[in-house]
């Protein structure tokens, strides 16, 4: 079993479309580029029908991971979220204690993430090392780069 993944409405909503959109026009595509190869002659050794069959267990398979996504996917009110502690959909204004650098993050779903737009997944290790944490805490977490400390300066929504 999947775990369970919390998601804002527009994460929610962006999921549901793309696997719409992969259940009907993709699987149409995929369907027309079978029919292409095969109508070229002897299956055997028709590797443009090879490839066209590989792509679609691919594209199945996608869907089906989208699906058990959309399973266990569970939409958080952002409005009844305790704005005290950093829990999943926080956004966290942090310091690097060591360069005084600041920086902002909102904490989504492993789909939802983007850091070009500020979001980081809530598995990632410094969200990991926020979760439930206090503005004003300060924290160590163990990034790739190595220790890094960290102080909470501000949470919302």
């Amino acid at each position: 079993m999947a775990e369970v993944a919390y998601y804002t409405r527009d994460g929610l909503d962006r999921l549901k479309e793309e696997l719409q959109k992969l259940k009907t026009s993709g699987r149409s595509n995929i369907a027309k580029a079978i029919a292409e190869a095969r109508d070229k002659g002897d299956l055997s050794e028709n590797a443009e029908y090879d490839a066209a069959k590989e792509a679609q267990g691919h594209h199945e398979a996608k869907i089906a991971r989208m699906e058990e996504l959309l399973a266990t996917a569970r939409l958080l009110d952002e409005s009844k979220l305790d704005s005290s502690k950093v829990l999943a959909l926080s956004k966290v204004k942090i310091k690097n204690t060591k360069n005084g650098t600041t920086m902002t993050y909102q904490l989504v779903s492993e789909s939802e993430a983007d850091l070009k737009s500020g979001k980081i997944s809530v598995s990632s290790p410094i969200a990991k090392g926020l979760l439930g944490k206090k503005v004003g805490d300060t924290i160590e977490i163990t990034v790739p780069a190595g220790k890094i400390e960290f102080e909470v300066l501000e949470i919302s929504r």
